[in-house]
């Protein structure tokens, strides 16, 4: 059939259905509309309304059904295809389920449906930390949504008079005008619970890791100079500071030479009189047991010559649809940047080359790469590759290429790229204890980066990045305390910036992290192999638990480690829930049968709450 329409609600409440149900319908309700339902046994239950009032011109709509024998879970496919003038929007009520998924976001809040998003566009984008961007949904019933890449989507949660998520599909900005139709198509996957249901996610859709990052990485700190230093770094402090480091006990995997060590972004030319001589220093970091990586970034100012000039002439900088280079970044310093256009393989391979010229003249181990969010390119940016994929071709581009470097290196943006076997790391933290992108946000950022696939996480500095002030004690201590767990420790602060007692907690669970690497490494390969979380929420190991699915603040380490770190200000004790099972405490020693609540756990500053499930 064929419906014209300017603007299409559907409502679908979305409850558990039954594993073996076989047939969705779609039937004239009477008022204009369509209803759909599943059929079980012979019992019809309506999932919701599609099309009420919608006359029939213009406009394709397709609902198809299937069976996934091997996994018995049941698929609702929906496409809508029409005019770029038309709008689609389909709405799920959240009910009383929990959801997970979705955007990266700044104020990370798990499950979702305590956030609030308004007509959100769904790219890898700078605007509330969401460099990952995917288009998945999982809710505790068992169900998932995923929508396809090719659909201009935005998603809307939490709309004033409803309680649910609405998918919109519309061609406006930050999608090209010059799409030739509008389509909004998804598919939607009934499972008996979340776990079965994101493993087949993860099968169908999402993809896991190829690999996993250098074990070094995993094992040892790795230490920055971005926010103990900002830019105001120079030959003579980097090796102060590694020598600090060194003196310390602490351990190394690399020291990361961070922001600004160039003559002007985008040269990839050191600046001599900060660096009057990069190869003995790093040969000096070396010597000190460092490997060594620098800070890149995919940009060019205008004013940094003559490499822009070369970038614009060739075509290597990304255009908008007016032929403008023109856009914005973090370090644009009184300057107009452009964005390497990595959809032009002869771009790409003029800054691979350039950065591999820069690794063997001074010696560098590896590479931080920033950046790569689909938003700093001159909007509307005109790309390479299908236009219905625009605006996250460069993303997906720009990390695939990066990813070349090797297993060193980390990036901060994806899109469709969880198969890299590279660290990604969360977007910069504030110096906070709260949910505005503060301690609260380390864990449930952890969580839904894990449930979009991306398993290998590089969590942000210890204690934030310094934007807002410099960590207390007490918040330095219990960041370093939550990482532990965590793939991987990246310090820039320093913990005898406080005073004895810090460095002697935050020792301590340094050698605890190093402890448990074989575990991490597990894990790691268990996300090769078989796509699971390497953090997975706890509900994992029980997805039935009521309780559990609702618990942010608490973290598996594969299948085996609980971790329940202190995040609150203040706090001396905590609650702690552990799901299913017997757990030795870490800490203690005790074994506790699960499911049980710990009510206040004593966890004065030097403690971390952690349990091991036995058998």
């Amino acid at each position: 059939m064929k419906w014209f329409l300017l603007v299409l609600g559907l409502n679908l409440a979305l409850g558990r259905v039954p594993k073996d149900a076989r047939d969705f319908s779609v039937e004239e309700d009477g008022n204009g509309g369509w209803t759909l339902s599943i059929t079980h046994d012979g019992v019809i239950t309506e999932l919701g309304t599609i099309g009420r009032g919608v006359p029939m011109d213009q406009v394709t709509f397709e609902l198809n059904e299937g069976h996934d024998e091997a996994s018995g879970g049941h698929r609702l496919s929906i496409r809508w295809d029409g005019p770029p003038g038309v709008v689609f929007q389909d709405c799920f009520d959240f009910n009383n389920g929990q959801w997970y998924g979705g955007p990266e976001q700044k104020q990370q809040y798990w499950p979702i449906q305590n956030g609030k998003l308004n007509k959100y566009s769904m790219i890898s984008k700078e605007d509330d930390n969401a460099a990952v961007s995917e288009r998945y949904w999982l809710n505790s019933n068992g169900t998932y949504i995923y929508v396809h890449a090719e659909t201009p989507l935005f998603v809307d949660y939490h709309n004033v008079l409803h309680n649910h998520i609405c998918l919109i599909a519309e061609v406006t900005d930050p999608y090209s005008s010059r799409r030739v139709h509008n389509n909004l198509k998804y598919d939607v996957w009934f499972f008996n619970n979340p776990k079965e249901a994101h493993q087949h996610a993860v099968a169908t859709y999402l993809g896991k890791p190829t690999g996993i990052p250098d074990r070094r990485m995993i094992e040892a700190p790795i230490w920055s100079t971005w926010a103990r230093y900002s830019r105001e770094i120079n030959q003579e402090n980097v090796l102060e500071y590694a020598k600090e480091i060194a003196q310390s006990g602490f351990g190394n995997s690399q020291l990361d030479i961070d922001d600004l060590w160039e003559i002007c972004y985008g040269s990839l030319t050191v600046q001599e009189n900060k660096f009057p001589d990069l190869r003995k220093l790093v040969h000096d970091l070396k010597d000190l047991g460092f490997r060594v990586t620098m800070w890149v970034h995919p940009f060019i100012n205008k004013d940094c010559e003559p490499w822009y000039s070369e970038a614009l002439g060739k075509g290597y900088l990304v255009l908008n649809e007016e032929g403008i280079p023109d856009t914005t970044w973090w370090n644009d310093n009184g300057s107009v940047p452009g964005y390497i256009d990595f959809t032009n393989p002869a771009a790409s391979q003029w800054y691979s080359e350039r950065l591999h010229s820069l690794i063997d003249t001074y010696g560098i181990d590896s590479l931080k790469f920033d950046a790569g969010e689909s938003s700093w390119s001159p909007q509307i940016p005109v790309q390479n590759g299908d236009i219905d994929l625009h605006p996250g071709n460069i993303v997906v581009d720009y990390i695939r290429l990066v990813a070349q470097f090797g297993n060193m290196i980390e990036v901060r943006s994806g899109m469709r790229t969880q198969d890299l076997p590279i660290f990604i790391r969360m977007v910069d933290k504030d110096t906070l204890w709260d949910w505005d992108n503060g301690l609260y946000t380390l864990i449930t950022t952890l969580l839904q980066m894990n449930l979009n696939g991306y398993t290998l996480v590089l969590p942000d500095m210890i204690g934030g990045n310094g934007y807002n002030a410099k960590p207390s004690k007490e918040l330095f201590v219990r960041w370093t305390q939550a990482n532990v767990f965590m793939p991987s420790l990246q310090f820039s602060f320093v913990p005898w910036d406080h005073d004895d007692e810090a460095v002697e907690i935050c020792l301590r669970y340094v050698k605890l992290h190093a402890a448990f690497t074989d575990e991490i490494v597990a894990a790691m390969e268990a996300s090769v192999r078989d796509g699971t979380p390497v953090n997975p929420p706890i509900w994992w190991i029980d997805p039935t638990d009521e309780v559990a699915l609702t618990i942010w603040d608490e973290f598996l380490l594969g299948e085996r480690i609980l971790a329940a770190p202190v995040v609150e200000e203040g706090a001396v004790s905590r609650n702690i829930y552990l799901p299913r099972g017997n757990w030795r405490d870490g800490v203690t020693g005790e074994l506790h049968q699960g499911p049980l609540w710990l009510n206040d756990y004593p966890a004065p500053l030097d403690t971390l709450p952690y349990f091991t499930l036995e058998n």
